[in-house]
């Protein structure tokens, strides 16, 4: 069983997810929308194209940290 603080800690990180991907300010911060959004990729993930998707969405995901990380690599050096 997930303790109340690594729940919440696992919440708090996912929330983060959708702020970092821009989500809430390009759905005007509309829960309903996002709601939704995320449904859309529920249904995709549980259809025939579920491996594809993930293989796509995984890329791009690592892809965006890894730039994250060598941006924010850049700007701990300019400081330096």
């Amino acid at each position: 069983m997930v303790s109340r603080r690594e729940r919440t800690h696992h919440l708090i990180e996912l929330g983060g997810l959708v702020v970092k991907a821009g989500l809430d300010t390009l759905a005007g911060d509309d829960r309903a929308v996002l709601y939704g959004a995320f449904q859309a990729v529920a249904d995709q993930l549980s259809g025939e194209d579920r491996e594809q998707a993930l293989l796509l969405w995984g890329r791009r995901g690592h892809r965006a940290f890894d730039a994250e990380a060598e941006a924010n690599g850049a700007d701990r050096n300019k400081s330096r």
